[in-house]
């Protein structure tokens, strides 16, 4: 029940109970000091009233015979209802003032207030009288010869004499209800402090909003909240700005391609991202949905053995200096980089890269530029012994110098196609994003490349029928979308044969694509050569295609260009003879 008073009542409380404690000790002991004294007063006056009977005695030689003439000292004595008795040292009584028969009075030897005398100086008691039935106060003192009593009757009067003095009390109550207020208005003040901080606390740990210039009362109490209050708000802050950058970091990590995952030095996560839970299915050929499991992937046990041997027998890591490793791991055709790095506190973090597509790039980049290298070098030989026959034999008749000097001549021009072709291969791949892209009219784009290839398609008696509608526009690179139909106009004239037929059509669309038809009826591509056409400098037959001039890139840009438009290309035989290519370009 107390527990549930607040904090300042309690206080009060505690102040309140010790101080009231304090005063009832003082009114204790001074109302008892004040009895005392009180109590001395009257034994003194007893005193004196005994010493002036004894001194009565000795000068009027009246023991023990004609003590009745103590009679006319009392009537003297300022003092009413006075008592006095003359006993001897046996204990009888020989006067009292109270009895007129003293013979018949009992012994009074054994009287409290005459055997306190017998001890000591004098003895005291309140007591009722055997003899007369009255209560008095008795006053004892021993002599020689005899004890002399005296005693007052114990009345209302005496009763307020030996009382202690009210006015102490009423000025002992006043002051205490002085202090009381004090008391109250201290811990008034000391509780608001207390109670103010309590209810900000408690806000705190409900996470409840708060006024930002929050007060505390102006003391020293008031100073402490007041820092606390300040630390909190920088705290406040501080885990705002980690928590937006906690929020920064984790977008960050479901942005990236890369798997991440972060552990603590008992290998426990603490954070990861989906693509390393999806590249450890892929890796390991199982389902898993834990990050831990990666401890159990038998294709990262150099990580797992490298990591154990720095949680376990390696100093923590300096700064700057931190401990890494990294290989890379092929699995299902798929090549992945994996990375760890050990942090100074022996937590850790670890990186999985899917590099198929690089490293793919970098397998057909290296087999590209031996490629390059083989095709570079038949038209180079060609050239270099042309010329070096015509300069080693300055008498060569005129028509056989002018057949190597064509000869040269086509060789020089195959070798330009195939730096050309070259370059915008790479300009897709590497700066395709750089491509600037407008609204095309395919009917003229057309147009142009029948007009380029008019004498050709003369020459091998070959037709051309296109149906496109006017309206037909794509949204492309010119020079790409150029690149796509000269490419295949160009196979068509090399390999579909003489007399053969050309078709370019638009054979459907939707709300983003027009979908077209290229196609010849000429000898066809065999089906085992029809996966691999588009691959570079792939050739059905590299002798005829070279003699041809072809540089065995023209499908390679073809597909390249239409992948850049965010379109789909695919070929097949034509079941009466010839080949289709089918693909997609976009409308907007």
């Amino acid at each position: 029940m107390f527990k549930r008073f607040s904090y300042r009542r309690r206080l009060f409380f505690y102040f309140f109970s010790i101080f009231l404690s304090f005063t009832i000790i003082i009114l204790i002991f001074q109302y008892a000091r004040e009895k005392q004294y009180r109590v001395s007063q009257l034994d003194n006056t007893l005193k004196i009233i005994t010493e002036t009977t004894h001194k009565f005695i000795e000068n009027n030689d009246i023991y023990p015979n004609n003590l009745h003439k103590i009679d006319s000292l009392i009537k003297i004595i300022p003092q009413p209802d006075l008592r006095i008795t003359i006993i001897s040292n046996d204990g009888k009584v020989y006067y009292d003032n109270f009895v007129d028969d003293v013979e018949k009075m009992e012994n009074h030897l054994n009287r409290p207030e005459v055997e306190g005398s017998v001890n000591n100086n004098y003895g005291t008691s309140i007591r009722k009288s055997t003899t007369t039935g009255q209560e008095y106060y008795y006053y004892s003192q021993s002599y020689n010869q005899y004890y002399i009593r005296t005693a007052v009757v114990y009345n209302i009067a005496i009763k307020n004499l030996l009382k202690a003095e009210h006015l102490f009390l009423l000025f002992i109550v006043f002051i205490f209800l002085i202090i009381w207020l004090i008391i109250n208005f201290l811990t008034q003040k000391f509780g608001e402090s207390i109670t103010r901080l309590k209810e900000f606390v408690i806000r705190v740990r409900k996470n409840e909003p708060f006024e930002t210039d929050y007060q505390f009362p102006r003391d020293e109490l008031g100073t402490i909240s007041n820092e606390i209050f300040n630390i909190y708000k920088q705290l406040v802050s501080t885990k705002n700005s980690l928590a937006l950058e906690k929020e920064k970091l984790f977008n960050h990590l479901y942005v990236l391609n890369e798997g991440v995952a972060f552990f603590s030095n008992q290998k426990e996560k603490t954070l990861t991202n989906s693509h390393f839970i999806k590249y450890l299915n892929l890796i390991s050929n199982q389902l898993i949905i834990e990050p831990e499991d990666f401890f159990k992937i038998d294709e990262f046990k150099p990580l797992i053995d490298f990591i154990n041997q720095q949680i376990e027998n390696t100093p923590h890591p300096k700064s700057g200096n931190l401990p890494r490793q990294e290989y890379l791991l092929n699995k299902s055709g798929k090549y992945f980089k994996i990375q760890c790095i050990i942090f100074h506190d022996k937590s850790f973090e670890i990186i999985i890269t899917d590099i198929t597509k690089l490293e793919k790039n970098r397998r057909i980049k290296q087999q590209m530029t031996s490629n390059i290298a083989h095709e570079l070098k038949t038209p180079i030989t060609s050239i270099k012994g042309f010329l070096e026959t015509i300069i080693n034999d300055p008498d060569i008749d005129k028509n056989t110098r002018e057949h190597f000097i064509q000869r040269a001549n086509a060789q020089a021009s195959r070798l330009t196609d195939l730096i050309n072709d070259i370059a915008i291969l790479n300009k897709i791949e590497e700066t395709g994003s750089y491509f600037v892209f407008n609204k095309l009219k395919i009917n003229n784009l057309l147009d142009e490349i029948l007009e380029e290839h008019h004498s050709l398609l003369e020459e091998k008696h070959m037709q051309v029928e296109t149906d496109i509608d006017a309206d037909v526009n794509v949204y492309g690179n010119e020079s790409l979308i150029s690149s796509i139909f000269r490419n295949l106009m160009g196979n068509s004239l090399n390999y579909a044969g003489n007399e053969s037929k050309i078709e370019i059509k638009v054979y459907n669309d939707d709300d983003n694509y027009y979908y077209f038809s290229f196609s010849d009826n000429g000898i066809g591509i065999p089906d085992e050569h029809l996966p691999r056409i588009f691959e570079r400098f792939y050739r059905i037959d590299s002798g005829r295609s070279r003699k041809l001039g072809g540089t065995g890139l023209g499908l390679a840009i073809v597909k390249n260009a239409v992948n850049l438009h965010k379109g789909e290309i695919t070929v097949k035989n034509k079941p009466g003879g010839g080949v289709e290519f089918l693909f997609s370009l976009p409308k907007n």
